[in-house]
């Protein structure tokens, strides 16, 4: 007699048996429940920082008087608790409000099918930094491929209906951002932390810091890890940062170069030392020797502006004792 332990018969289950369609109907739907914050983890590898900025204080006074008025997305995770999908700032700001939970729709997702909805959810900000465009667009990208270039995984139910899209160009319908720009900020992720933390500089403006352009810094992705060491080492002396063209060159030395031969430090200060266009003749002074006169701290600009003033009420003086 023949064994029937390998058939499936796809027999309903007991709760299938014994519930009506609307109960089922009713199960599948989801819901908003609320999760304390010790529940959820945050999404691995997660490109967008969350920053303690002003839009930051502003949406914890929010909270605080309204509550968080839309839900987070999570997702249940196998080992259990849940994982952030989106609304790691709602999370912080309720944190700081004092609440000890947050409002959330549990959806079960994929790997691939979260990481492209955290992406876009966060490209909706206002201020979105290079190095977390640089991570997200890879993150997008990589999970588009493994869906084997399909688009409907996407935010957009229009995007749905296109066919033959590359991922690269659903990246670039979804944010706005040109393919070539896309594949320049996927480029960043190329670059050493000190070096990503000086583009990033490019939008924060930080005065104490210096800050590098998105074309020069593309071009120096393509150096070795400790060429990039080296140049960041230089660049700090310096007080400086290479224009696009001294970029291209260091580039196209450091590919000139085979096997284990990098690019030597005298060749990326040769290259630094030569005078970029447009280049206005400076003057500085170590800060070592003025650094006394200042409050620990205090922004580069002020620290100008009192040498300026300084200066001129020195001239005045001269000037009134020649008389």
């Amino acid at each position: 007699m023949a064994k029937s332990n390998g058939l499936n018969f796809n027999l309903p289950s007991v709760d299938d048996l014994f519930s009506t369609e609307e109960e089922r109907a009713e199960a599948r739907l989801e819901k908003v429940v609320n999760l304390s914050f010790s529940e959820i983890s945050d999404f691995p590898n997660h490109p967008f920082k969350v920053r303690m900025d002003e839009a930051m204080r502003e949406m914890t006074e929010s909270v605080k008087q309204y509550g968080v008025l839309v839900p987070a997305l999570v997702r249940p995770k196998r080992s259990g608790g849940y994982e952030m999908v989106a609304g790691h700032r709602r999370k912080k700001a309720a944190d700081l409000a004092g609440l000890a939970e947050i409002p959330c729709i549990v959806r079960q997702l994929t790997d691939d099918e979260a990481t492209i909805i955290m992406v876009d959810s966060n490209l909706q900000r206002e201020q979105i930094l290079p190095s977390e465009k640089a991570f997200a667009y890879k993150m997008k990208l990589d999970a588009l491929k493994r869906q084997g270039q399909r688009t409907d995984l996407t935010s957009s139910p229009l995007d749905n209906k296109l066919k033959g899209v590359t991922a690269a160009q659903q990246i670039s319908r979804d944010s706005g951002d040109s393919q070539p720009q896309i594949y320049r900020y996927i480029r960043l992720t190329h670059l050493i932390p000190e070096i990503l933390e000086l583009v990033d500089n490019s939008v924060l403006k930080d005065q104490e810091m210096l800050q590098i352009a998105m074309r020069p810094a593309v071009e120096l992705s393509y150096l070795r890890k400790e060429e990039q060491a080296d140049l960041f080492a230089i660049m700090d002396e310096m007080d400086c940062t290479p224009s696009h063209a001294q970029a291209i060159k260091m580039r196209q030395m450091s590919e000139a170069k085979t096997g284990d031969e990098r690019l030597a430090k005298d060749a990326l200060v040769s290259i630094m030392k030569e005078e970029k266009p447009n280049q206005k003749e400076q003057f500085k002074i170590p800060k070592e020797k003025i650094s006394r006169f200042f409050a620990p701290g205090t922004p580069t600009q002020k620290i100008e502006d009192t040498i300026v003033k300084a200066l001129e009420l020195y001239r005045k003086r001269q000037r009134s004792l020649e008389r």
